[in-house]
């Protein structure tokens, strides 16, 4: 049996310094820290819970991130 691979550790980043920055800026910048999926979201938005390795996901609101969370 093939042995189970392990997922690359994410970026050693806190989701906080993206709070209040404008969508376009915070995806950009989490892109250049190394973050390979940015998922950006709206308020109250339906999404599955599964944790993915490199992702950060913002919830935006009027253009801003409200909310920041790694997976």
């Amino acid at each position: 049996m093939a042995p189970i691979p392990t997922p690359p550790a994410d970026p050693q980043d806190s989701p906080d310094t993206y709070l209040g920055l404008d969508a376009e800026s915070a995806e950009r910048q989490a892109r250049g820290r190394g973050w390979s999926t940015v998922r950006r979201l709206p308020p109250g938005a339906v999404i599955t819970m599964e944790y993915r390795s490199g992702r950060l996901n913002f919830e935006v609101t009027d253009g801003t991130v409200t909310r920041c969370w790694k997976g």
